[in-house]
């Protein structure tokens, strides 16, 4: 569970990463409430996929060094 949590709290800050960049940066200032509806689903859209991903490696690294341990606990 803290694994889970630690894991989450990094992908949860890459995805902040990068919907403030999205935001500040492609998207600053609208024109319009289309245009801010097209904006913010397409951070939230980026944000949640790096959030997800940076989630998933983390976990992966995670896994990997568990085994590891074990392995070399084992030899």
């Amino acid at each position: 569970m803290k694994d889970a949590l630690k894991q989450g709290i990094i992908g949860a800050l890459g995805g902040f990463a990068m919907s403030f960049l999205m935001n500040y940066f492609v998207f600053p200032v609208p024109h319009s409430v289309l245009q801010n509806a097209v904006g913010n689903g397409m951070s939230g859209v980026l944000s949640g996929f790096m959030g997800g991903f940076l989630g998933l490696m983390g976990y992966r690294a995670e896994l990997k060094k568990r085994e590891q341990k074990t392995r070399s606990q084992t030899n």
